[in-house]
C-alpha cells in the first residue's frame, strides 16, 4: 500500500509571495499522486491567504507563525497535525512540483526499503532545463559542495541514487523516522538537508536521490539561502560551525570550540586576500554566535547520539575528497600551464619533510624554547602588549627624538602581527619563529616548488634546499629577524605571483606577499619592480590584457603601505633611508664592497666568513667551501639548455636579479650605529638568488634529466651538499658560535624599565660614550627599543 504522505507548505506574506503560493497550490493539486493532506504554515499575517478560495480549498489548517519564524520552526509548528506514520513532503512557497513529481519520490520510497529521505531535482522556475540543486556532500571539515547546481541539465546526473544529503525543498521523509529526524533550527537555515542525510545515515538509513521527479524552486524563499552576499556568508559559514561542534568526538569538542576565533581570524585574512571584504564581519559573527550557542550544541548532539545507530565510517564514502572538490571548484591557482594537480603534500612526503625540519630545528636550538625572549645581534624584545604593537605601527611619536613625530616603518606591522599570534607575551613569538624557522622554510620552500614539478620527490628537494641556503642560515646563527622573515615569506611570494595573471585570488595574494616582503626588505624593492615589469611585458606579449589588468594590481597595497614613509623621508631629503634595512641598526658581520666581500657574494654566502666554515673548519678548507654550491648551481646552468628552457632562463633572470641586488646592496650605506655607517644587509638579495637557482635547478631535474636514476643521484648530491654546508651553521648555538642569546625583557635598566612598565609612554634620553670622545643619544620610549620606532 503506497505510504500516506502530509505535505507542509511555509510561506510568508506579501503579494509576491502570494502569487508564488498559489502557483506551488496549483501544482500541488495537479499531482498524478497527490497528497494526502497539506497544511500551510504562514510566518508573518496570514489574512490574505485565509481569504484565498485557491487556499481553502487545497488546505486542510493555516498556521500563523511570527515573522521571523525560520524554515524549521515553522516545518515544526505543523508536525502535531500529521497523522502517526504519514511521511513529509515539505515544500515552501517557492517550490511548484511538476505534475509526477509526488508519484516519484512514493515509487522511490516504497522501491527503497533503507530510504529515510528521497530528494527530487530541483530545476530553475524560469529554465526547467537548469539544475538548482540535485544531492550534496561535504569536503572532511564539513563545508557543504553542491554535487549538481547551475548546470544544464542533459541527463548526465539521472543516475547518481545516493548522496549524503540535499536540498531540503522538496524532500520526502519516511513516517517512521520522521520524529527522528527534525530539521535543526540552529543552521540558520543553511545545510539542514545535508545535516538530515548525515543523521539518517548516522541511524542506518540513506538518501536516495529521485532525479526524475522534478520540483521548481526560485531564489530567495523560506528555505532558499538569503539573497544578500553577507547574511549569506554568515548563515553558511554558521551551519558548517555548528555542525563541526555537533559532528565532532566529546573529546574534542573543546578544541574545535578554541579554534573558532584563530580560525576567523585566518579567514579573514584569506577573504581579504581573495577580495572578499564582504564576508569578513559574517565571518566573526558566525563564530562568536557559534560559541554562545552551547545549549543548542549540546540538543543536536543528543539528537544524533538518540538516533545513531552507525559508525561515523559509514559517512566516509560519501564526502567528497580534496581532488574532486579541486576539479569541482577550480578557482585558478592550479599549476603551471592551467592544470589542476594533486598536491600530494602527505602522500608525497612533503609533510614528512616538513617534521623532519622541525626535529633537526629543537635539536639545532635546544634550549631556546625556556627563553622568555631573544637577544643578541639585531634582536630586540617586543612590546609588553598587543595594543603597544599596533600603536608602534601607526603615525606617532618616533624613537630617534624626542620629540619627532612620524609614520611607523611598515615592518612594525608585520612584527605587530607576528606579537598578536602570542598575545600573553609577544616577545616570546620571536622564539617560537626561530624554533619553526626550518620547518616554516621547508614547507615555503615545498609549496614553490609545486609551480615547478609535479614529482614529490623535487619538491622535496626543494624545501630542504631552501631551509639551508646559506642566507637563512646566517640570519638565524646572527639573530637577523627581518632577514629570516623575508626568507620565510619570499617562497609564497613566488607561489602566488606566478598564476597571478589567472585569477584576482591569486593576484590578490601575491600583493599582501609583496607587500610583505618588501617591509621586511625594502632593499629588494628595485629587483622586484624590475621583475613584476618583466612579467606585465610577457603577459602583455600573449596578449592576456585580463592577466595584465590582475597583475597592475600587485603594488598597490605595497603603494598604500609605504607611502607615508616615502612622502616623509623626501620631505626631510633623506629619500635613499627608504631603502634602508628595518628593525635595529647594528653593525654586523657581512661581505663588504672590496674583491673578497663579493667573491663570498657570488658564491651564495652574505658574509666572508662563508655561514661559519671560517672558524669551524681549517683554514685550508675555507676557500673550497663553494665546492659545496657548485652542483645546484650546474643544474641552474643546465635550465637554459632543457625542453623547459623559457622557464629556465626566467628563473636565471631572477637569480642573476637577486645578486646584483647583493652586489649594490653592500656598496650601499644609508643607516649608521654611533656614527659609524652600516652597509645593507646582502643576504635578502641572495635569498633572491636562490630561489632562482633552487627554481632552474628544479626545471632540469624535472624535464633535462630524463632517466630517474640518473636524476635521483643528481639531486641527492646536490642536497647532500647542501646539508654538509649546513653543518657549522646548524651546530653553531651549540658551540658558542652564535650571537643568540637569553634576551632581556627590556633593554633599559631595571629601575627604570619598572618605571615605563605596562608600556607607558615614559621616555628615556640613553647616552653612549663613542671612542672618539663623542656621545650617541637616544630616546626610548617605554621598557625597550621597540622595532617599530626605528625609522625615520
Amino acid at each position: 500500500m503506497p505510504a500516506r504522505v502530509h505535505a507542509i507548505i511555509v510561506a510568508r506574506p506579501g503579494s509576491a509571495s502570494r502569487a508564488q503560493l498559489l502557483r506551488t497550490l496549483d501544482a500541488v493539486r495537479s499531482q498524478t499522486a497527490p497528497a494526502d493532506a497539506v497544511t500551510l504554515v504562514v510566518c508573518g499575517d496570514s489574512s490574505s491567504m485565509r481569504e484565498s478560495e485557491a487556499v481553502a480549498a487545497t488546505v486542510e489548517g493555516i498556521i500563523e507563525a511570527r515573522a521571523s519564524t525560520s524554515f524549521a520552526e515553522a516545518v515544526d509548528l505543523a508536525r502535531p497535525r500529521v497523522l502517526e506514520g504519514s511521511a513529509i513532503w515539505l515544500l515552501a512557497q517557492d517550490t511548484a512540483p511538476h505534475p509526477r513529481a509526488l508519484e516519484r519520490l512514493r515509487g522511490t520510497l516504497e522501491r527503497s526499503p533503507s530510504a529515510a529521505i528521497i530528494a527530487p531535482k530541483l530545476v530553475a522556475t524560469d529554465n526547467d532545463r537548469e539544475i538548482v540543486s540535485l544531492g550534496v556532500t561535504m569536503t572532511a571539515l564539513g563545508r557543504s559542495v553542491e554535487l549538481a547546481a547551475g548546470e544544464l541539465d542533459q541527463g548526465q546526473h539521472d543516475r547518481m541514487d545516493d548522496a549524503l544529503g540535499s536540498d531540503v525543498r522538496g524532500i520526502l521523509i519516511r513516517g517512521e523516522v520522521r520524529e527522528a529526524l527534525r530539521l535543526d533550527p540552529a543552521l540558520a537555515g543553511a545545510d539542514e538537508g545535508l545535516d538530515l542525510g548525515v543523521r539518517a545515515r548516522l541511524g542506518g538509513g540513506r538518501v536516495v536521490l529521485a532525479p526524475s521527479a522534478r520540483i521548481s524552486a526560485a531564489p530567495g524563499g523560506p528555505a532558499a539561502l538569503p539573497s544578500g552576499r553577507s547574511r549569506r556568508a554568515y548563515v553558511t559559514r554558521l551551519a558548517q560551525l555548528h555542525r563541526r561542534l555537533a559532528y565532532a568526538p566529546a573529546a574534542a569538542v573543546p578544541l574545535h570550540w578554541l579554534s573558532l576565533l584563530p580560525l576567523a581570524l585566518w579567514r579573514s585574512i584569506t577573504h581579504l586576500i581573495g577580495k572578499r571584504p564582504e564576508a569578513v564581519l559574517p565571518e566573526w559573527g558566525a563564530a562568536l554566535t557559534a560559541m554562545i550557542r552551547l545549549g543548542a550544541i549540546a540538543r543536536s548532539r543528543s539528537r544524533i547520539r538518540a538516533f545513531r545507530t552507525s559508525t561515523w565510517a559509514s559517512i566516509a564514502p560519501l564526502r567528497i575528497t580534496s581532488s574532486d572538490l579541486r576539479r569541482h571548484l577550480d578557482d585558478g591557482h592550479g599549476s603551471e600551464g592551467g592544470a589542476v594537480s594533486e598536491l600530494r603534500f602527505f602522500s608525497g612526503g612533503g609533510a614528512w619533510a616538513v617534521l623532519g625540519a622541525l626535529v633537526v630545528s629543537i635539536a639545532s636550538f635546544t634550549t631556546l624554547l625556556a627563553w622568555p625572549a631573544l637577544g643578541g645581534g639585531g634582536l630586540l624584545p617586543l612590546r609588553q602588549t598587543v595594543a603597544a604593537l599596533w600603536s608602534d605601527a601607526a603615525w606617532g611619536l618616533r624613537g630617534t627624538a624626542v620629540d619627532l613625530i612620524g609614520p611607523a616603518d611598515p615592518f612594525a606591522v608585520i612584527v605587530a602581527v607576528l606579537g598578536t599570534l602570542w598575545p600573553a607575551g609577544p616577545s616570546f613569538a620571536m622564539v617560537l619563529l626561530w624554533i619553526l624557522a626550518l620547518p616554516l622554510a621547508v614547507l615555503g620552500g615545498w609549496f614553490a616548488a609545486t609551480r615547478v614539478t609535479d614529482r614529490s620527490g623535487l619538491r622535496i628537494f626543494a624545501g630542504v634546499a631552501w631551509a639551508l641556503t646559506p642566507p637563512f642560515l646566517t640570519a638565524l646563527v646572527e639573530g637577523r629577524p627581518s632577514a629570516v622573515l623575508v626568507h620565510l615569506l619570499l617562497p609564497w611570494l613566488f607561489h602566488t605571483a606566478v598564476v597571478a595573471h589567472r585569477s584576482w585570488g591569486a593576484a590578490g595574494s601575491a600583493s599582501l606577499m609583496l607587500a610583505a616582503v618588501l617591509a621586511c626588505a625594502p632593499s629588494l624593492a628595485p629587483a622586484l619592480v624590475l621583475l613584476w615589469i618583466v612579467a606585465l611585458g610577457i603577459v602583455l606579449g600573449t596578449a592576456q590584457f585580463r592577466g595584465a589588468a590582475r597583475l597592475l594590481w600587485l603594488p598597490v597595497p605595497t603603494v598604500a603601505l609605504f607611502a607615508p614613509l616615502v612622502f616623509w623621508q623626501f620631505a626631510h631629503g633623506t629619500p635613499w633611508g627608504v631603502l634602508g634595512d628595518p628593525g635595529l641598526i647594528w653593525a654586523g658581520s657581512q661581505a663588504s664592497a672590496d674583491a673578497a666581500g663579493r667573491l663570498a657574494l657570488a658564491m651564495g654566502f652574505p658574509t666572508t666568513d662563508l655561514a661559519g666554515w671560517a672558524s669551524f673548519a681549517p683554514e685550508a678548507v675555507t676557500p673550497w667551501v663553494w665546492v659545496l654550491c657548485a652542483p645546484t648551481a650546474l643544474l641552474a646552468l643546465g635550465s637554459a639548455l632543457a625542453p623547459r628552457w623559457r622557464a629556465g632562463i626566467t628563473l636565471l633572470v631572477v637569480a642573476v636579479t637577486g645578486l646584483a641586488t647583493a652586489f649594490f646592496a653592500v656598496g650601499v650605506t644609508v643607516s649608521f650605529d654611533q656614527g659609524a655607517g652600516v652597509a645593507i644587509w646582502p643576504g635578502a638579495g641572495l635569498s633572491l638568488a636562490w630561489i632562482g637557482v633552487l627554481g632552474a635547478a628544479l626545471v632540469t631535474l624535472d624535464t633535462a634529466i630524463t632517466a630517474p636514476r640518473l636524476r635521483g643521484v643528481a639531486a641527492t648530491v646536490a642536497a647532500l651538499s647542501l646539508v654538509v654546508c649546513a653543518v657549522p651553521a646548524l651546530t653553531a648555538f651549540h658551540t658558542d658560535r652564535s650571537l643568540l642569546t637569553n634576551g632581556p625583557e627590556s633593554t633599559l635598566p631595571a629601575y627604570v624599565a619598572a618605571q615605563a612598565a605596562g608600556d607607558r609612554d615614559v621616555a628615556t634620553l640613553v647616552l653612549t660614550p663613542k671612542n672618539d670622545g663623542g656621545l650617541a643619544v637616544e630616546v626610548v620610549r617605554g621598557r625597550a627599543r621597540p622595532w617599530g620606532r626605528r625609522r625615520p
